[in-house]
């Protein structure tokens, strides 16, 4: 199956409840802007995102993709 997003494709994405390392997204942060960088897993669909602005040291995440929309 076809990716739903294509690596380098900008997108929005919603970070809200979501730790990563010791950062934890508060309910405000609801529309990152990142990039695509890949699909990490199929099923359920995850994508690597690299942000466009680091939180606290992380300038990458791993969101499902119903916390992704195009930018």
């Amino acid at each position: 199956m076809e990716p739903i997003f294509k690596p380098g494709q900008n997108v929005r994405v919603n970070l809200a409840g979501i730790q990563v390392k010791d950062v934890l997204f508060h309910a405000a942060v609801t529309d990152a802007v990142g990039q695509i960088v890949r699909q990490s897993q199929e099923n359920p669909p995850m994508f690597l995102v690299k942000l466009l602005f680091s939180f606290k040291g992380v300038s990458e995440v791993e969101v499902p993709v119903d916390r992704i929309h195009a930018a």
